[in-house]
C-alpha cells in the first residue's frame, strides 16, 4: 500500500477548501482521499476509529436488452464475455454479472409496460398510474446511511429526452408521487458541487480554484510529499473539469419542449462528463448515495456516433415498420452494438472509481454499483430472466464471476443493501430470501 502517515499531520475526511468568488459566493472543492486521512492500517481515518464508509450507485438505461448478445452461457467465474459486455474485459474481476431476476411487482411477470416495469425496477412496487408505491431503492438506503456528508443523495443525469410521464423520465422516488429529477445539465451539477452560482462559472471564463489557491496553498505547507501531489492532480482534474464543460456545444443547455426534441446533443461527451462529477463527488465525501440515469426509460434518441440513425432506440426494439426490429437480425445487431455503448459507459465510472486510491485499497472498493434495466428481452418487454451488473465493494460481494439467480429483484436488493452496505433493512418489497452466491 501507499506510505501511511502515523506520526505526521492527520487530516479529516471532512476537511474543504474554501473561499469566495469575485461576486463574493462561496466556493468548496472537496478533498481526495489522502494518505494522511486513514491510520497505519490504511482502513479508517486517521482521527476516528471508524472504516471507510459504504457508497452506493444505482445506474440505469431503458428499453432492456438482447439476450442472445448480453447473458453469458456459461457460470461461474470462467465464462466467456459476450459482446455486449466486452467493455468489461479489464474490470471483469471487479464485476459480477447477474442474470435470471424476476420483476415480480408488475401486473404480469412475463410481459408488461415500460412504466409499469420501470416501477417495480426502481421500488419492487406497483404501478399506480402516476408513479410507484413507494421509494426507491437508493432513497431507502440513503436514509438507513447517517447524514453526514453534503447531500444525502445526488440525482444524475444523461438524456434530455421530453418524451413520456414521471416514470420515464426518473429513476429515483422519495414516495408516491414524490419524484427526484435527475440533474442533466453539467454545468448546474458542477455548479451544485462546488458552491458556485455565477455567470463567470456557468461561461467558465474563470476558474472555482482561483477562489480556493489560498487555502490550497496553506494546506500544501504540511502534507507530505505523496498527498501534496495527490492534491495537485485532484486540482487539475478539477480544471479538466471546467475545461471539459466550457468545450461543449452550446445547444446542450436547451432542453425541448415536450414532443419536439428526443435526440441527444453530444451524448457520449456529457456522459463521461456526468461520471467525472458522480466520482468527485463520491471521492471527495459530497455525498454517499447517487442515482445515475443514462438514458430515458422507453428511450427515443438516435445513436449517430454509432453510425445508426435510421430510426429511435426503442424503435429497434420491436418491428414496427420504422426500424428492422428487435426479431429481426439486423435489429439484433444494431440494440447489440447500443447496449454495448451502455456497458461502456458503466464501465467507465467503474475504471474512474477504481483509479482512486482510498487507504489500502480504491473508492471502488468501499462503493456498491448495481447496473439494472426495465426490462430482459427488449423486444416483448420480459420481466423474467432479468439482468443486472453489480460492481465494487470488494470485501462485502464475490466479483469475477457471472450467476444465474433464482429469485426477485427485490430479493437482489435486500441482499446487497443488508450484506454488502450493511444498511440493516432486513426487509423488501417482493423480498423473500437472501441470493446465494452474491456475497463473499
Amino acid at each position: 500500500m501507499h506510505n501511511v502517515i502515523t506520526k505526521r499531520v492527520r487530516l479529516s475526511r471532512r476537511v474543504f477548501l474554501q473561499g469566495l468568488s469575485a461576486a463574493q459566493s462561496a466556493v468548496t472543492v472537496g478533498l481526495p482521499p489522502m494518505v494522511s486521512m486513514f491510520n497505519s492500517n490504511g482502513t479508517a481515518y486517521a482521527a476516528e476509529t471508524k472504516p471507510v464508509e459504504r457508497r452506493f450507485v444505482f445506474w440505469f438505461n431503458g428499453n432492456g436488452i438482447p439476450e442472445r448478445y448480453w447473458i453469458p452461457d456459461e457460470t461461474g467465474p470462467n465464462y466467456a464475455l459476450t459482446p455486449c459486455l466486452n467493455p468489461l474485459a479489464r474490470l471483469k474481476n471487479d464485476v459480477h454479472v447477474i442474470s435470471g431476476l424476476d420483476n415480480s411487482a408488475i401486473v404480469n411477470t412475463a410481459f408488461d409496460g415500460h412504466a409499469t416495469a420501470m416501477s417495480a425496477l426502481m421500488t419492487c412496487t406497483r404501478f399506480s398510474g402516476r408513479g410507484p408505491g413507494g421509494p426507491s431503492l437508493d432513497q431507502i438506503v440513503a436514509r438507513k446511511f447517517p447524514f453526514d456528508t453534503r447531500f444525502r443523495s445526488l440525482q444524475i443525469g444523461v438524456s434530455q429526452e421530453s418524451f413520456g410521464g414521471a416514470m420515464h423520465k426518473n429513476m429515483s422516488w422519495a414516495g408516491p408521487d414524490r419524484p427526484l429529477p435527475p440533474e442533466e445539465i453539467p454545468h448546474r451539477l458542477f455548479d451544485r458541487l462546488f458552491g458556485a452560482r455565477e455567470e463567470g462559472w456557468i461561461r467558465r471564463k474563470r476558474s472555482i480554484l482561483d477562489a480556493v489557491r489560498e487555502d490550497a496553498n496553506i494546506l500544501r505547507k504540511d502534507l507530505p510529499q505523496e498527498d501534496s501531489a495527490r492534491l495537485d492532480e485532484h486540482l487539475a482534474s478539477v480544471r479538466d473539469l471546467e475545461r471539459a464543460i466550457a468545450s461543449l456545444p452550446p445547444e446542450y443547455r436547451q432542453v425541448a419542449p415536450p414532443g419536439e426534441d428526443f435526440d441527444m446533443k453530444d451524448w457520449p461527451r456529457i456522459a463521461k462528463v456526468q461520471s467525472d462529477l458522480l466520482a468527485y463527488a463520491l471521492a471527495t465525501r459530497q455525498t454517499r448515495v447517487a442515482s445515475y440515469m443514462l438514458t430515458k426509460c422507453q428511450g427515443l434518441a438516435r445513436f449517430p456516433w454509432l453510425g445508426h440513425t435510421a430510426a429511435r432506440h426503442h424503435d429497434y426494439t420491436h418491428k414496427d415498420g420504422k426500424a428492422p426490429g428487435a426479431t429481426g437480425a439486423e435489429g439484433q445487431r444494431i440494440l447489440r452494438d447500443i447496449c454495448r455503448w451502455h456497458v461502456e459507459e458503466f464501465a467507465y465510472l467503474v475504471g474512474k472509481l477504481k483509479s482512486i486510491p482510498e487507504g489500502d485499497g480504491t473508492v471502488l472498493d468501499n462503493t456498491l454499483a448495481v447496473f439494472v434495466h426495465e426490462h430482459a428481452e427488449a423486444n416483448i418487454h420480459k420481466a423474467s430472466g432479468m439482468i443486472a451488473l453489480v460492481a465494487g465493494s470488494k470485501d462485502k460481494v464475490v466479483q469475477g464471476r457471472h450467476t444465474r439467480a433464482q429469485g426477485t429483484v427485490g430479493d437482489l436488493y435486500l441482499t446487497l443493501a443488508d450484506g454488502a452496505l450493511d444498511a440493516g433493512l432486513g426487509k423488501f418489497p417482493t423480498a423473500t430470501k437472501k441470493l446465494p452466491g452474491i456475497l463473499a
